[in-house]
């Protein structure tokens, strides 16, 4: 591997114990930087990103459970993990931090930092090489003296608010930051207000406001300077704020630098996050950092499956339906009759028969019994869920937790024990000896969209919960005009895209014609989608569509049913191979929404396709109703109006079926 010039130890600061309020209660047991993220510590995966880049000394700054903290470093040398090979790791602290401007005042006061440091929260996932970021930082700094800081930002992947999206005005010939604004949590903003002189100073200012922060800076010795002259500088953000008002006064400016597309950086500030992250890294977005190359240790710890399934060899699971996204640690079991998708099983977790998890968190050495069903949840280490318990909507369940059978909860925070500050905080529910449902009044406050207040997180202390996630095929997620649906139904596809479709298109054409083996053809899919590296929700959308630009029925002149028919004859195995779970169907019907756009013939015949796909079992009933359900009422009036009979024939059927269920439940 290589370092930087071994003349200069680069040394890098971690900031463990961030957003200890928004991860209770499993904050209250232990650091927010020790919390499992697909069964490995955040902390592992922010010194593992610094020892890739060569950072050769690294300081670990811990304020609460500082112990704790020092024994998992020491334990993680005497297990000779991975970063310990080649970085000197400190664990450092002071009892009397209360927010990240003491720990840079703390740091600064005891003299350890002798040059440029790299600085990053340990709740901060990437896989950012750091050693060209930091010699641009350096150039900097040899014509401006000032240079304080070179703050690193990352394109946002979609529109979802999580608290760590920025605007920022950068001046365009030597990245300067002159404008720094973070996004609501809660809505989008009407409009920006930036200084007047940020133009009229600047021949050429771009705007960006489709960033997200991961918190990842490079900093001159003078950045702990700074904190330690201005006591108000709480935050990072009270800092940026501090120079930009008063960069003459303190002499110090601020640079920028952009993350390229193929390096990822997310920081891991509430559940909300914690979900998207786990799910990039089980989709290998953060590869090398992904669960089968041994993070910590230097052996391998799964193996890997299709449809990003990672499988201990000391798991058992027989009979057992893993739909795609999935985790199982050592030790671990699942009864039969049980269905996982997007979820992540700790080490000795014990999962029931006829269960299902749905973008479910589950830590070591927990129980769940028979008959759950767990939805967008985390349940901490040692917790145990009684039969038929159903946990939904970002329930969070702390360590050591034990649910009585027949619970039912939906956004509920759970712990074992309850604290001091919950009884003057919050109201208390007591389910068990060992489960108490907390509820803070002062998180279920949220501000109305005309108030002017640029500190996201203060937004009513609301902490964004586990949900499910918005489906997204933009070609990129940023939209420069103000009319967003205007401006991605406009947007070509990227060139990969292009390419990918195009390679689906004529594999399958090729099959239909000679009458391929399917199993052939999904390995020629599957070729293409790792050579242009394409997420598993647009192999679903782009299989589909491709199937349907098929010349038999893009080019049909008879019955475009029939057509369709003899299409999926041949290539219905290959279009079952990707649709299987509740999201993959979703992503079949919005493809046959640009379907339906396209080719007249489908069109006229719409309603009639997606029924044949319900009697193929290739769509649900449920996922054609919320599919329905999320059609914009003014963008697809003509195609709601054309499945207004079919939604109407599969609602009434659902009602039947419940009725006959209550009739028998009578009997």
């Amino acid at each position: 591997m290589d370092h930087f010039d071994k003349k200069d130890v680069i040394q890098a600061i971690l900031i463990a114990d961030n957003n200890v309020e928004n991860f209770k209660p499993l904050s209250d047991n232990d650091s927010t930087a020790l919390i499992p993220l697909v069964n490995v510590s955040m902390l592992d995966y922010a010194l593992e990103a610094l020892n890739r880049s060569g950072i050769e000394e690294v300081f670990v700054f811990a304020s609460l459970h500082l112990q704790s903290v020092r024994d998992y470093i020491k334990k993680g040398i005497a297990s000779l993990s991975s970063w310990s090979v080649n970085m000197k790791v400190t664990v450092i602290g002071g009892e009397g931090c209360r927010c990240f401007g003491d720990a840079m005042r703390e740091l600064d006061s005891k003299a350890l930092i002798r040059g440029n440091f790299v600085i990053l929260g340990a709740d901060t996932i990437t896989n950012t090489d750091f050693r060209p970021i930091f010699e641009q930082h350096k150039k900097i700094a040899k014509y401006d003296k000032g240079a304080a800081a070179t703050l690193i930002f990352k394109e946002a992947e979609n529109h979802l608010r999580t608290g760590n999206e920025i605007m920022i005005a950068v001046d365009v010939q030597n990245n300067r930051l002159h404008h720094h604004q973070r996004l609501r949590l809660n809505g989008k903003e009407k409009d920006f207000e930036i200084p007047l002189e940020v133009f009229m100073n600047n021949s050429q200012v771009a705007l960006y406001h489709n960033l997200i922060d991961p918190q990842m800076a490079i900093g001159s010795p003078s950045m702990l300077s700074l904190f330690s002259d201005n006591f108000d500088f709480e935050t990072r953000d009270d800092f940026v704020k501090g120079i930009l008002i008063n960069e003459e006064i303190l002499d110090s400016r601020i640079y920028v630098s952009l993350l390229p597309r193929e390096q990822y950086a997310r920081k891991v500030n509430n559940w909300l996050t914690y979900q998207i992250v786990s799910n990039d890294i089980i989709s290998r977005w953060s590869y090398p950092l992904v669960p089968d190359m041994g993070v910590v240790g230097l052996k391998q710890q799964y193996i890997f499956l299709k449809n990003n399934i990672y499988r201990s060899p000391e798991s058992n699971m027989s009979k057992v339906t893993l739909r795609e996204n999935v985790v199982a640690g050592a030790g671990s079991f699942v009864g039969s009759g049980s269905t996982l998708g997007s979820s992540v099983l700790g080490k000795n977790v014990k999962i029931g028969q006829n269960c299902r998890l749905v973008n479910a968190f589950i830590l070591d050495d927990a129980v769940v019994e028979d008959n759950c069903v767990l939805e967008f949840c985390v349940v901490g280490a040692k917790a145990k869920v009684g039969c038929k318990s159903k946990l939904t909507e970002g329930c969070v369940v702390g360590n050591g937790c034990v649910l009585p059978a027949n619970t039912t909860l939906s956004s509920a925070i759970v712990t074992a024990e309850v604290t001091d500050d919950d009884e003057e905080c919050g109201d208390i529910k007591k389910l068990s000896d060992k489960a108490f449902i907390i509820t803070h009044s002062d998180r279920n406050v949220v501000n109305s969209e005309d108030e002017d207040d640029d500190e996201v997180l203060q937004e009513g202390n609301i902490v964004p919960k586990m949900m499910k996630l918005p489906i997204s095929y933009e070609e990129s997620d940023y939209c420069s005009s103000s009319d967003e649906d205007e401006s991605r139904a406009c947007s070509p596809m990227p060139d990969d895209t292009n390419i990918f479709l195009s390679e689906v298109v004529d594999s399958l054409s090729r099959g239909f014609q000679e009458k391929s083996n399917p199993d052939f053809l999904i390995l020629e899919i599957n070729s293409s989608r790792y050579a242009y590296n394409m997420s598993l929700k647009e192999v679903n959308f782009y299989v589909v569509k491709a199937i349907f630009s098929l010349p038999n029925i893009k080019e049909c002149n008879g019955n475009v049913l029939a057509d369709i028919n003899a299409v999926f004859k041949q290539l219905g195995p290959v279009m079952s191979n990707y649709i299987k779970s509740e999201d993959a169907m979703l992503d079949c019907l919005k493809a046959l929404e640009d379907i339906y756009d396209e080719n007249p013939k489908v069109r006229e015949k719409i309603s009639q396709i997606v029924h044949f796909l319900y009697d193929k079992d290739f769509v649900s009933e449920e996922a054609i109703l919320a599919w329905h359900e999320e059609l914009d009422v003014e963008q697809h009036e003509s195609l709601r109006k054309s499945l207004q009979k079919l939604i109407e024939w599969l609602q009434q059927s659902s009602e039947e079926e419940d009725d006959d269920d209550d009739e028998e439940e009578s009997d």
